[in-house]
């Protein structure tokens, strides 16, 4: 998506090793840039990976945040399938359009609870045993996948054959995801791999992995909902019409902060179209003045407008927008803010002037920007652009699982 890679030693040692609050060293967003941060907790995650051209990035986030949970718990570093989730994922997504004859979002994108819902189903495999690249090709790439299955399903809705669906349709569409994908067996436990000698199949490799799906919660915060009650979020790529808990926004920010700092990475469903975002200068701010980010691609410090010099926010930090929860929802309900994207959230920095940002391990490769893949999004950002995280429930406070009733 977008290209350039200078990667420093200490910068190679923010991202791939666990840095200690106390660390006094600084690195900064881009080169050229007046940004100084400051590591306060740093945890373990496994490499970038490359979603490429797929709208896959709920599934990529996800897995990403299990193999952290995998080494948060002792199990040690794994290198999940994430074409297994999606190619499960659209099994499902395509029954369910069909049971409400086409009134229903297909497409690439999910939901990090579309994890525990593939798992519970039908296993996880590391990334080896299903590459999903049947297509050819080193990197992944849906186009022709999403039309033929697209099309598939909207003459299938029509129910062309006596007002009614074959028992075929089924069988003619799975073997149209494989063929893309990855073969698989009508019955998935007769698909089998190895690891260090031992041979599983997907769904007795997640019972070894020992990650209880029924531990992981979505979060979100919107006022049109009641607080402390579950609520069926409405987002095109929700198929599952599943539900998230609703909670306060002050509440949201203190989960993400202290998740963190308790050693408890998380999923984060946010917006990336807002000016502020920026993967290529390492950064997702939400200034006051919107002039500071009004270029995206200028490397200068400054701005000229009408002999005013106007901070360049990518470069330098300027005073940012602290949004209140009545801002935050007419953003979503005007459209301004969306589900774009799917990310891991694994630390907390600062800069020289007591801004807090989430380290944000993204998706989209390694060679786009200067942090290696990752990029910085401030607390005000976090504040007005989140949809929704997905965590491990013991990282809720005690009084807030109690609010929602979670054991």
């Amino acid at each position: 998506m977008k290209r350039i890679f200078i990667l420093s030693a200490l910068l190679l040692a923010f991202l791939n090793v666990k840095a200690q609050p106390s660390t006094k060293k600084t690195f900064t967003n881009t080169k050229g840039s007046q940004y100084q941060f400051t590591v306060v907790k740093h945890l373990d995650a496994t490499p970038v990976k490359n979603q490429n051209r797929t709208g896959t990035c709920w599934s990529f986030s996800g897995m990403s945040f299990l193999e952290s949970e995998l080494m948060r718990k002792g199990k040690g570093k794994y290198n999940l399938s994430e074409m297994w989730i999606a190619r499960n994922a659209y099994l499902g997504k395509a029954k369910n359009y069909l049971l409400m004859d086409g009134h229903l979002n297909f497409g690439e994108g999910g939901e990090f609870h579309d994890i525990p819902w593939v798992a519970k189903h039908y296993g996880l495999v590391p990334e080896y045993a299903y590459p999903g690249k049947a297509y050819g090709g080193s990197k992944h790439n849906h186009a022709e996948l999403q039309a033929v299955l697209s099309n598939m399903l909207k003459a299938l809705k029509n129910k062309p054959q006596n007002g009614r669906l074959t028992k075929s349709w089924k069988k003619a569409y799975t073997e149209v995801v494989d063929a893309y994908l990855g073969e698989v067996p009508d019955n998935t436990e007769d698909f089998t791999f190895k690891i260090d000698g031992k041979t599983y199949t997907p769904k007795s490799f997640a019972k070894h992995l020992d990650l209880n799906m029924d531990d992981y919660v979505e979060l979100t915060s919107f006022t049109h909902h009641p607080y402390y009650k579950a609520y069926t979020m409405e987002l095109p790529d929700n198929w599952q019409l599943h539900q998230a808990y609703n909670i306060p926004l002050d509440e949201l920010m203190t989960v993400a902060d202290k998740a963190i700092t308790k050693g408890y990475t998380f999923a984060w469903g946010a917006d990336v179209s807002e000016p502020g975002f920026s993967h290529r200068k390492g950064l997702a701010i939400v200034p006051e003045d919107p002039r500071t980010v009004k270029d995206k691609k200028s490397k200068k410090l400054f701005f000229e407008e009408n002999g005013e010099k106007i901070p360049n926010a990518f470069y330098q930090p300027v005073k940012e927008k602290w949004v209140t929860p009545a801002e935050r929802q007419e953003a979503y309900e005007n459209g301004s803010t969306t589900d774009d994207h799917g990310m891991h959230i694994v630390g907390i920095v600062k800069d020289q002037k007591g801004t807090k940002y989430f380290v944000v391990k993204n998706s989209w490769g390694t060679k786009y920007n200067d942090l290696n893949g990752y990029f910085l999004a401030s607390y005000p950002y976090f504040r007005y652009k989140t949809i929704d995280i997905f965590v491990h429930k013991d990282a809720l406070p005690k009084d807030l699982k109690k609010k929602l009733n979670i054991k």
